[in-house]
């Protein structure tokens, strides 16, 4: 198998070998390393990408060797899918931030570009025979041969990011249904391979009784070109599928009330299903064939990935808040030992349920084991980004430190995230970002209320999107809240969208309806920079230099709004991007906000506050470096992949 774990504070890529129980470092690179994969010849993979996000894939044989590039002659470009055949055949999707470039050729040869498309798209699978590829781009699944002829176009309702295996990604906002079509084979003049990348034809209109969709790979055995779909339909999540010969067949006996993602099970004709509901996660398996749905037995708390394994064995990555990650094997295979901390994570933890107008508002609530009755502690709202995300019953460092400091930690799944359903992710009433800061302080009314925690004494952290909803809280409720930290923040919603990505300025204007020009009120009035004269708690703001999805100009300003106004706050300037996989750089940040919460909602007084100390076990981890980096350029305690979270 291939992972990624820690290795000095940084994430790199691993090799596990279980006959011989032995871990094998393959990435050594200065900022780290996420992306990584194993094809079907146990050749290794991953994305050597530069502090842009640039780069291309490599690949090199399982025991080790020379690095080589998965296909020759590829520009650099933004990591958008990889796929390889049974037989070697090489898909890769890069982007070069205005459009997205398909690439096809055997594994270390010569490249051929096979089809473009304007924007942001993913490659999502590739047939065992290589013959077929998927392509997920504006909500559309097109489906090409190998030559980049449109096989079939299968539209949804909305422009939706792909789902990854490990995690579900749904869209912001409602969209129209729209209808799953087959198309006819794309008219081709002459023979052999366009000199150029095709480009894809325009999307039928939607239509039809079918939602949005998302696209999960193909079949991994046998020549049954079968690709996995999942869709919204009637307020549900249903799995679907797709074959040349028969079009799109939606499975209603398999429909979820809340997300999931999905992918195929090792014999190529059940799927693992996972389930997101309430902050936590349940798997099952369906069979396509007997039309059954199986619950499989899991620990309460959240599986991260899992995969199934020749001969019915099932491996899954499983963590809770007391627990940080571990791997298990329902047979007993031997899995890698992954880093964890000395001691027990502290405290109690537990969920919260506060009313609100479109249903109750879910918090998972973790308290110190100190203190007494009428003594409740300062607490500290981390603020989830997406929005369309949640927060989970899972192992977060910012919670382990902030518990350990004596601070209660609450994490609410405000309206908006993902986890409750379609009409939960829906629910926007009150606007952009203000329905969310509605029900960060409904939670906060309800906890004070139960004398849970000091009223007096209440923080805000959030990154991203988090970070955004933190700044905006702080300007329109004013007198809720004590202290702030936001890192790498949303802090004018206008200027944002002028200089983000595409993806992320087309999610803005799903969010508002509209762009900037469009509808300036709604951009103003949720705004966080509108409200920075009205901040009255002390603010500490972590940027990022090279930050594409939450530019750094649009922060220059905020701060420059805080002090016009007087208002007393910190900034701390990264030199990075928006993500990184340094563990040292998210530390730096971590302990930077911890002993901001600590001094100003406790005073100088009170007791130091703790982070925990890791250990190691396992020959794959190396020495725990102590020095804090002078140059951070990552940080966070909530690596969310959708959107800006």
């Amino acid at each position: 198998m291939v992972f990624t774990a820690d290795a000095d504070g940084r994430c790199e890529v691993f090799t596990w070998d279980a006959a011989v129980r032995r871990a094998r470092q393959v990435t050594r690179r200065p900022r780290g390393t996420l992306h990584g994969a194993i094809d079907r010849d146990a050749h290794v993979w991953w994305f050597d990408e530069d502090e842009n996000g640039y780069g291309h894939w490599r690949f090199q044989p399982f025991a080790g060797g020379t690095d080589r590039p998965g296909l020759t002659d590829v520009p650099p470009g933004l990591p958008r899918g990889l796929a390889v055949s049974d037989h070697g055949t090489v898909a890769m999707a890069l982007g070069d931030g205005h459009a997205t470039t398909v690439h096809l050729g055997q594994r270390g040869g010569t490249v051929r570009h096979v089809a473009r498309v304007d924007g942001h798209a993913t490659l999502t699978g590739i047939t065992p025979g290589g013959r077929l590829l998927a392509l997920t781009a504006a909500g559309t699944v097109t489906v090409l041969t190998h030559d980049g002829t449109v096989r079939a176009v299968l539209p949804g309702g909305a422009a939706v990011p792909a789902v990854p295996p490990g995690g579900a990604a749904v869209p912001a906002v409602p969209r129209d249904r729209g209808a799953v079509l087959a198309s006819p084979p794309h008219p081709r003049a002459g023979h052999g391979a366009p000199s150029h990348p095709r480009a894809l034809p325009a999307v039928p209109p939607p239509g039809g009784d079918s939602g949005r969709l998302w696209c999960l790979g193909f079949a991994p055995t046998g020549d049954d070109e079968h690709l996995l779909l999942v869709r919204e339909r009637d307020d549900h999540y249903v799995l679907a599928t797709w074959r040349p010969g028969t079009g799109t067949v939606t499975h209603d006996w398999c429909a979820f009330a809340t997300e999931i993602t999905a992918r195929w099970d090792a014999d190529g004709r059940s799927v693992l299903v996972r389930q997101d509901r309430h902050g936590r996660s349940a798997l099952h398996r369906a069979d396509l064939s007997a039309r059954t749905l199986t619950t499989i037995p899991t620990p309460a708390g959240t599986l991260l990935d899992a995969v199934g394994r020749p001969g019915g064995d099932l491996h899954y990555l499983w963590t809770a808040t007391g627990q940080p990650p571990r791997p298990y094997s329902t047979r007993g295979t031997p899995l890698p030992p992954l880093p964890t901390v000395a001691d027990p994570v502290p405290g109690t933890h537990r969920d919260l349920w506060t009313p609100g107008p479109d249903g109750p508002v879910h918090t998972l609530l973790s308290v110190p084991g100190s203190g007494g009755p009428g003594l409740p502690p300062p607490v500290v709202f981390l603020v989830h980004g997406g929005p369309a995300d949640h927060d989970r019953d899972a192992y977060d460092g910012a919670v382990h430190s902030l518990v350990a400091s004596g601070f209660a930690v609450a994490r609410v799944n405000y309206r908006g995230s993902t986890g409750y359903g379609p009409r939960w992710r829906r629910a926007f009433s009150r606007g952009v970002g203000l329905t969310q800061v509605d029900d960060l302080a409904a939670v906060r009314a309800d906890l004070v209320a139960r004398r849970l925690v000091r009223p007096d004494a209440v923080g805000l952290w959030g990154t991203s999107w988090g970070g955004y909803l933190v700044l905006l809280a702080l300007g329109t409720r004013p007198g809720l809240w004590q202290a702030g930290v936001a890192v790498k923040p949303v802090a004018d919603c206008a200027a944002a969208h002028r200089t983000t990505t595409p993806a992320l300025r087309a999610l803005d204007e799903r969010l508002f309806g509209g762009t900037p020009a469009e509808v300036p009120e709604r951009y103003a009035r949720s705004s966080p920079i509108q409200y920075a004269a009205a901040v009255r708690a002390p603010l500490l703001v972590a940027a990022a230099t090279h930050d594409d999805k939450c530019p750094p100009g649009q922060v220059h300003g905020y701060l420059a709004a805080l002090r016009a106004a007087g208002v007393r706050h910190e900034a701390m300037w990264l030199d990075s991007g928006h993500d990184g996989y340094d563990g040292g750089d998210h530390v730096a940040v971590l302990r930077r906000a911890v002993v901001f919460l600590d001094r100003e909602l406790r005073g100088p007084t009170r007791r130091r506050p703790q982070t925990p100390r890791p250990t190691r076990s396992g020959e794959h981890h190396t020495a725990e470096g102590t020095t804090e980096r002078r140059r951070p350029h990552a940080e966070g305690h909530h690596p969310q992949r959708p959107a800006r979270g």
